[in-house]
């Protein structure tokens, strides 16, 4: 069967590194880390009191008074990204057929600030329950993607993913797969997360998962490095416009990239960790490959998972040295979580964003923050480690994986 074309029109983001796209990139680039004190809520109790957090963040430059009470701020960030990337595509809505263009976007969580808050408000009230009418529609996960398709009166297939820190990356996925299949010509697909509170905070602490490197947030986020800690938890959101290649070409829309392939696999193995020999992760890469028609040797670039986990970054390089063989020493690697830490499940896109401007710029940005080898993993790979680096890419992969044994890969060629 002839797949239709699917490219990347429009990119929009919020993001510790910048309210911007291109604030974003600069930050990237430049090796900058996101990482902080905690400001959102009293953290001095906690084993972790560092995130990465958006900066300088005022609800009232987006929304007004009376419209944010209906938003968490996942909704807020997820808005904020998904309108930047309608307004970047250069769509004109009023001359489209609003049927034919859909909504997919992820979160991992959901709204978990409106729903400590509420339960909190109940619990050390006085017991007469005194929810707030918007409780459950701010909560859900779903509700972005509605609100996305309600401000912008679009009306094709609308729906959210979760599959924990892959999310958005399926989100991605399935809005290939929609505009392959002939059911949406265009796609605003993405995600969003905001999670940095007290519950998302002491929930990863307790599970050894987060960074507790508290006496230098700067150099936290540690991917590949021998004395990685764990993550840094992110905020934040990314959204992509895709689009049918004939579709975009008529109406002369800008083209970024083209999204020529994806892997979706399970480890099928364990509750938080990943396969330690990196099965799903090499499948799913595999995978992604295959679907796009290409050889092993024609990627040049992976944006890793790349958590600063013990296990999730031994597990990866692995999987990439016994796919590619020989070749994965002359692939270009890197771990943007060093600078913007783990946006949970809106990693997927904000780093299909970085692979998508490291083709258009020729630019790989780096995995800051390394000090230390590991033993255990494999020295001969380039990880870009503390500086970008120039190099003209035109297939590339993303990766991301998520709690559960969720992985995806998505393969990008670069706009010709």
């Amino acid at each position: 069967m002839n797949k239709r074309r699917v490219v990347v029109t429009g990119l929009g983001a919020i993001t510790p590194l910048g309210n911007t796209v291109s604030e974003h990139w600069e930050g990237l680039i430049n090796g900058v880390s996101g990482t902080g004190m905690i400001t959102r809520f009293d953290a001095s109790k906690f084993k972790s009191q560092i995130a990465c957090e958006v900066k300088n963040y005022d609800s009232a430059l987006y929304f007004d008074r009376k419209e944010v009470r209906k938003y968490d701020l996942v909704s807020q960030f997820g808005i904020i990204s998904a309108n930047g990337a309608i307004k970047d595509s250069g769509l004109d809505l009023s001359q489209e057929d609003c049927h034919r263009i859909g909504v997919v976007w992820a979160s991992g969580i959901g709204g978990l600030i409106t729903f400590y808050e509420e339960i909190a408000s109940f619990a050390t009230g006085d017991g007469i329950p005194r929810f707030s009418p918007f409780f459950i529609p701010k909560m859900i996960v779903d509700i972005t993607a509605g609100h996305i398709s309600m401000i912008h009166g679009l009306k094709g297939p609308n729906f959210a993913t979760v599959s924990a820190c892959a999310s958005s990356a399926n989100a991605i996925a399935d809005g290939i797969m929609l505009i392959r299949h002939g059911y949406a010509d265009v796609m605003v697909a993405g995600g969003s997360e905001a999670a940095i509170n007290q519950g998302g905070i002491g929930g990863f602490n307790s599970m050894h998962a987060i960074s507790t490197r508290n006496d230098d947030p700067a150099t936290a986020s540690r991917p590949f490095d021998k004395d990685r800690d764990g993550f840094v938890m992110g905020e934040g959101g990314a959204g992509l416009v895709l689009e049918e290649y004939e579709h975009a070409v008529k109406r002369g829309a800008k083209i970024y990239a083209e999204l020529v392939g994806f892997g979706l696999t399970a480890d099928a193995y364990h509750l938080t960790a990943p396969h330690p020999e990196g099965e799903g992760a090499r499948m799913a890469m595999s995978i992604a490959v295959k679907d796009a028609g290409l050889e092993l040797t024609d990627i040049e670039h992976i944006n890793t998972h790349g958590t600063a986990t013990p296990v999730g970054d031994v597990a990866e390089p692995k999987a990439i040295v016994e796919l590619f063989g020989e070749h994965a020493y002359t692939i270009s690697i890197n771990s943007t979580k060093s600078m913007h830490g783990h946006l949970l499940g809106a990693a997927g896109a904000l780093e299909s964003i970085a692979v998508i401007l490291a083709m258009k710029n020729g630019i790989i940005p780096p995995t800051i923050n390394h000090f230390t080898d590991d033993p255990a993993i494999d020295g001969k790979l380039d990880f870009t480690f503390n500086k970008a680096k120039e190099r003209n890419v035109t297939y590339a992969l993303s990766n991301t994986f998520g709690f559960g044994g969720h992985n995806v890969s998505l393969a990008f060629k670069k706009a010709e």
